[in-house]
């Protein structure tokens, strides 16, 4: 059974998600600052997720997500909060969470995306995604398509891994920028679209995706 931790300073909130979740197969935690969830997860209990509210008492949801990324690569935190602006948006996903819901939330939607979260957690912690004849090796860095291997340079596997990791999910140039490139590189936004064109490129013989653009926005791997 899957153990996730709630950390949300609204009691009725928090006893609210939690039996939802419990009546839905998840066994869950809860916690009503960051520091009741580090005793919580210090204490041994090994959990599987994370939700999170970003306005707590002492130590806000962005400090707590960013100290649980510095202990924890691979663990999904979905922000669960009242505020939804793009600016609140972008600081908890540079700070390391998975995903993103503003309240009030739907608790039909949260389901799925712990469904959603749990599974790419999954396969981050295989560390090796194998779609169709190809094989991609985080560990080696490395890609396959049947017994071929395909030459990438670092920063192009990682392009891939990580559009393969979420397909369907749309990936702005920003975000990839952030995540991929030095933040006081010089190169444009538009450096993105030179390395999805080399992608395109290197994976053309593999029918098992395709590199999607998102007009305006930015790429996303979709499954075929």
């Amino acid at each position: 059974m899957f153990k996730i931790l709630v950390v949300e300073d609204d009691r009725a909130l928090n006893k609210t998600v939690r039996s939802y979740l419990n009546q839905n197969g998840y066994e869950t935690t809860g916690c009503l600052s960051a520091n009741e969830a580090y005793d919580a997860m210090y204490g041994g209990t090994l959990f599987d997720m994370i939700i999170s509210d970003i306005m707590m008492p002492e130590i806000d949801g962005f400090e707590f997500a960013k100290t649980i990324r510095e202990l924890n690569q691979d663990i999904p935190i979905l922000f669960m909060t009242a505020r939804d602006d793009f600016a609140a948006k972008q600081r908890g996903f540079k700070a390391g969470i998975d995903d993103y819901m503003a309240k009030p939330i739907d608790l039909d939607e949260l389901l799925l995306r712990i469904g959603a979260l749990l599974r790419r957690a999954k396969i981050a912690s295989s560390r090796k995604l194998e779609i169709g004849d190809l094989v991609l090796d985080a560990e080696e860095h490395t890609a396959y398509l049947g017994e071929e291997e395909i030459p990438l340079t670092v920063r192009e596997f990682n392009l891939i891994y990580k559009l393969l990791s979420y397909p369907k999910k749309t990936f702005t140039r920003s975000q990839l920028m952030d995540e991929f490139w030095d933040g006081d590189t010089s190169s444009g936004l538009r450096t993105v679209d030179v390395y999805m064109t080399k992608l395109r490129n290197k994976f053309s013989a593999c029918e098992a995706f395709e590199i999607v653009t998102v007009h305006g926005l930015g790429y996303k791997a979709v499954l075929k």
